[in-house]
C-alpha cells in the first residue's frame, strides 16, 4: 500500500504537461522526485460519484481492518453484498482498493487533492 495517493480535480492537460515536465527536469537535476500515484477527475462531480459517503467508509474500514472476501467485508460493514459488491468494484477501477495477498486493502493510507476551480 502506498503511504499518499493524491487526487486532482478539474485542471488542463497543459497542467498535467507542465507537471511532468517540471519532475523531469527536477530528476535530471539529481533531486529525488517521489513517485506517487494521481487520480484525475475531470469534474467534481465526477469525483463525488467514485467516493461516495458509502464507498469513504468502505476505504476507512479497508485502511485499518483488509477483509478476506467482499461478503466478509459486507458483514463487517452491515451492508448488502450486492451493494458493497458494486462500491467496492468502483473503487477497485478507481485504484483506490486492491486484492492481494488474499486480502482486501486500501489502495493508501491517505489521500490529497487539489481542486481547480
Amino acid at each position: 500500500m502506498s503511504e499518499t495517493m493524491h487526487m486532482v480535480v478539474g485542471g488542463t492537460m497543459e497542467d498535467d504537461a507542465a507537471a511532468f515536465v517540471d519532475a523531469w527536469d527536477r530528476a535530471e537535476e539529481g533531486e529525488h522526485v517521489p513517485t506517487s500515484r494521481v487520480l484525475a477527475f475531470e469534474s467534481w462531480e465526477a469525483l463525488a460519484a467514485i467516493l461516495t459517503g458509502e464507498r469513504y467508509r468502505l476505504l476507512r474500514h479497508l485502511r485499518g481492518h483488509p477483509e478476506p472476501s467482499v461478503s466478509a467485508l459486507a458483514r463487517s460493514l452491515g451492508r448488502h453484498l450486492r451493494r458493497v459488491q458494486a462500491d467496492f468494484k468502483a473503487l477497485e477501477v478507481a485504484g483506490l482498493v486492491s486484492r492481494n495477498a488474499g486480502q482486501l486493502h486500501a489502495a493508501a493510507a491517505h489521500l490529497t487533492a487539489t481542486i481547480h476551480l
